[in-house]
């Protein structure tokens, strides 16, 4: 039996610049990007958008 692949992709946690602990989980291929990521999203605890940031999964 072949051995399966393993994923290239790996979960990482937005989380928001504001402060309120908010966070989004998306998936990042790290060969193909290997800047940290920034997204301004919509962070519902303080009802805006504002600056989300990457940071490892706990």
């Amino acid at each position: 039996m072949g051995e399966k692949k393993k994923s290239a992709t790996l979960l990482i946690r937005l989380v928001s610049a504001a402060g309120t602990g908010f966070f989004y989980v998306k998936k990042k291929n790290p060969k193909k990007v290997q800047t940290k990521l920034e997204f301004r999203k919509y962070d519902p605890r303080v009802r805006k958008h504002v600056l989300f940031i990457e940071n490892k999964m706990k």
